[in-house]
């Protein structure tokens, strides 16, 4: 019984390092609009005072630029809304309009992802404040096998992509993918 319950104890042991792969964070890393970094899927209200006709929504495309009427393509992924109004200010002063005065405005965000142990995955419209408990709902819940105390997300963080087991008060950012893992027991 002794040499039993020896080898169950080193079992166990050896597969504890396994499951410390994904760390769990537990600083709350607050949105903020303000220094929110424009990337693909983004739409945007770009506004050009006195000129009703270049002030439009925009979406920023796959290589991370809008296209605007008279000044062409603007790369702008990367930037704060206000680093994409002086762009866009910029081009036009360039010999379109004198003293143009641009600002540009979130409309929606890019959407985030849910798959794994929830009713129906896919691609949903990100919403300002969500946390890892309104993703799951806005995916139809937990299945009956779903592990439902964390998440695993996936979230892109400058070039790199960060993966890290989050409590399901995590708060979500515009992009990330939630991952919501089975149960074993």
């Amino acid at each position: 019984m002794n040499r039993r319950m020896t080898l169950a104890l080193l079992l166990t042991a050896a597969a504890l390092p396994g499951c410390a792969a994904l760390t769990a964070r537990r600083t709350e890393e607050t949105f903020s609009a303000r220094d929110y970094r424009l990337a693909t899927d983004d739409r945007v209200r770009l506004i050009v005072f006195g000129q009703d006709d270049l002030s439009n929504l925009y979406t920023v495309d796959g290589s991370g630029a809008i296209t605007v009427p008279l000044i062409g393509s603007v790369e702008v992924e990367g930037l704060t809304t206000k680093e994409a109004a002086e762009r866009v200010t910029a081009r036009l002063a360039g010999g379109f309009l004198r003293e143009p005065r641009v600002t540009v405005e979130i409309d929606t965000y890019r959407p985030f992802y849910i798959m794994g142990e929830v009713a129906r995955g896919g691609q949903y419209d990100y919403v300002a404040g969500m946390t890892v408990e309104t993703a799951v709902a806005i995916g139809g819940g937990f299945t009956p096998r779903a592990v439902r105390s964390y998440a695993t997300l996936s979230r892109k963080v400058g070039d790199e992509t960060e993966r890290f087991n989050a409590p399901i008060d995590y708060p979500l950012r515009p992009g990330d993918t939630v991952i919501v893992r089975e149960r074993w027991f």
